[in-house]
């Protein structure tokens, strides 16, 4: 029984030093936990066993952590986990010169600061001149720039 605590703690503080190295940034709760982990299997091995096994313990943890960190960088490991989509949208710039500087519309959704008026029967994406405007507020168009309407509520 005491083999079979010894063996998971070795494990689990294994496991635990990977998500810190791959997973989680930063020294969090799993990498001191790890380190205890795996440092109470090995002071239970030499204080149960003996020295030898103590001994054994500290080699098979280091080959067993080199073996885990190999396998886990591989890159068909994380290829089997990783979100595989890939973005093809694009942001909708402003057609011709369909819109003029003073053209008057209606917020569609609320501009914080950006998001979409209804001009001349048409939404297109606006950006507020810096404050919030609610959906459904009166708009009137103050300039276009890079192709973006920047709007401000009447």
């Amino acid at each position: 029984m005491t083999a079979l605590i010894i063996v998971l703690l070795i494990v689990f503080g294994i496991v635990l030093l990977l998500l810190e190295f791959l997973v989680i940034p930063g020294i969090t709760v799993a990498a001191i936990g790890g380190v205890l982990m795996i440092v109470g299997g090995i002071y239970m091995s030499y204080d149960h066993y003996g020295s030898s096994i103590g001994h054994l313990t500290i080699l098979a943890t280091v080959i067993f952590g080199i073996i885990s960190l190999f396998l886990a960088l591989k890159s068909k490991t994380w290829n089997k986990i990783m979100l595989n989509t890939e973005v093809d949208s694009k942001v909708q710039k402003l057609d011709d010169e369909n819109i003029n500087i003073g053209d008057q519309g209606i917020c569609v959704s609320r501009l914080a600061p950006m998001g979409k008026v209804k001009l001349d029967q048409k939404i297109v994406e606006a950006r507020s001149t810096g404050s919030y405007v609610d959906e459904k507020t009166k708009v009137i168009v103050v300039g276009i720039v890079d192709k973006v309407v920047i709007v401000k509520p009447i």
